[in-house]
């Protein structure tokens, strides 16, 4: 498929110059962008375009990258005896809930999460799906991510350690270890892909310091090594986080994820709210990623993460919406808009501008997943291009004097167009390959039996 974009107010490319270009165009054959610049200059090519799409009124972006989410949580948004809790409260009274899951809801939710985040300008997407009760498996949701056409980074989670041996979840939702590392293989070798503009890729995730043993923290990251797939997990999420490993292991969260292996340019680690300098010069140096998840950390009071010493000392950071069930949204673009607003109301008004939000969401997120062909648009990225409009109510006023800013300090609207691989998968502002209505009633009969509702 041949397609040219024409005449977008603004193109953000997010290049090394992060040039922005009026009237802007591309030229994209294959999945591939083969041309960037102004309109005039690449108006040529749509007599070889199999498609030509004006956007005018628009802001053309990379498509956003989500670095961090549990998919399977939207069936349990808003439940109400988690709506008041800090984590560890919260994971115990969901933690039952969650043992009802079945294939089936692993697979309708993913693809509501997933239709929920194309909607936001979401191009990418990473999930950590960490339990596997009744028969379900990273296969469900993989299944379902390659029905919606979306780029997808499956993260195997797993909880080894229960209640009965110090940790937090119930015992019933723990795993034999030799049973998490032969389906880790067994995943790799079924689902990963390493070539770049790959579409699925395949994760190690171990849920966390207070659900997995030590041994199967080094054991994970030595079979990740041997594949050459990423290692992710939560850390510093908050202060009883902390406190968890200061007692247990008698270090701090980053000297633990440093002595089982678990730092280098192949990590990532969810939330790091609570990382002190020491930590965060660590990860400069060994170039660990951080999935930056404003709205869930402060629905569950976790605390404002230090983003501008992560990004002065050389930190890569992208953003991730989080559990549906803590964040109860995920909407890539307002996460960007929170991220910006949270970092000003704990480290000033200079702590992060509109553009750096965004880079967040796009070449932030593509480093921390470890892409380099993502994040950017320019000749030989991936065509997943995202494309707003600014010529509505919610942008007026603000759009004459910078379209780019006022998609973050403006209210947070739905995507316009957006591709993926260079497929057209939202078309003025409809999803083209769901039935979104049907795909929301299924989803909320499966979350009313998941609480016998």
């Amino acid at each position: 498929m041949k397609t040219l974009l024409l005449h977008a107010d603004v193109l953000v490319t997010m290049d090394d110059a992060r040039r922005e270009i009026a009237d802007g165009a591309l030229w994209v054959d294959g999945g591939v962008i083969l041309a960037v610049g102004r309109s005039d200059e690449l108006s040529g090519f749509a007599a070889l375009a199999d498609e030509v799409h004006d956007l005018s009124g628009c802001v053309l972006l990379p498509g956003f990258v989500n670095t961090h989410h549990h998919m399977y949580q939207s069936l349990t948004r808003v439940i109400p005896a988690a709506q008041d809790a800090e984590l560890f409260g919260w994971l115990q009274a969901l933690y039952p809930i969650w043992a009802g899951l079945t294939p089936d809801m692993i697979r309708v939710s993913t693809q509501l999460a997933m239709a929920e985040l194309l909607l936001s300008g979401c191009t990418t997407s990473a999930d950590h799906l960490y339990l596997f009760p009744n028969g379900s498996r990273l296969d469900d949701s993989i299944e379902a991510a390659q029905q919606m056409g979306m780029r997808f980074h499956a993260c195997r989670g797993s909880m080894s350690v229960g209640v009965s041996q110090g940790g937090l979840p119930p015992d019933a939702l723990t795993e034999d270890e030799d049973s998490i590392l032969a389906d880790s293989r067994r995943l790799i070798e079924r689902w990963h892909q390493p070539q770049r503009h790959a579409m699925t890729r395949v994760a190690l995730a171990p849920c966390s310091p207070f659900s997995v043993s030590t041994d199967l923290m080094r054991e994970t990251a030595s079979l990740a090594r041997s594949y050459g797939v990423m290692l992710h997990t939560h850390l510093a999420e908050n202060d009883n986080d902390v406190r968890y490993s200061l007692a247990r292991f008698g270090m701090t969260p980053a000297e633990y994820a440093q002595s089982l292996g678990w730092l280098g340019p192949d990590v990532w680690h969810a939330h790091c709210v609570k990382l002190d300098e020491a930590a965060i010069r660590l990860f400069a140096q060994t170039g660990t990623g951080v999935a930056h998840c404003p709205c869930s950390n402060m629905r569950l009071a976790s605390g404002i993460a230090p983003l501008p010493a992560f990004r002065q000392s050389g930190v890569r950071v992208g953003l991730g919406v989080d559990g549906s069930a803590s964040n109860d949204g995920a909407h890539l673009l307002g996460e960007a808009r929170q991220a910006l607003l949270l970092a000003r109301v704990g480290h000033g008004p200079a702590a992060m501008s509109a553009r750096e939000a965004l880079e967040l969401a796009t070449v932030g997120g593509a480093r921390v997943l470890g892409r380099d062909d993502i994040g950017v648009l320019a000749p030989g990225m991936s065509a997943d291009i995202a494309a707003f409009r600014v010529d509505d109510v919610a942008h007026a006023g603000a759009a004459v004097h910078d379209p780019v800013a006022a998609l973050v300090f403006a209210t947070p609207g739905n995507v316009w167009k957006s591709w993926v691989d260079g497929h057209l998968l939202v078309d003025e502002g409809q999803l083209r390959k769901v039935d979104l209505p049907a795909l929301v009633s299924s989803h909320n009969r499966l979350a009313r039996r998941l609480l016998a509702i």
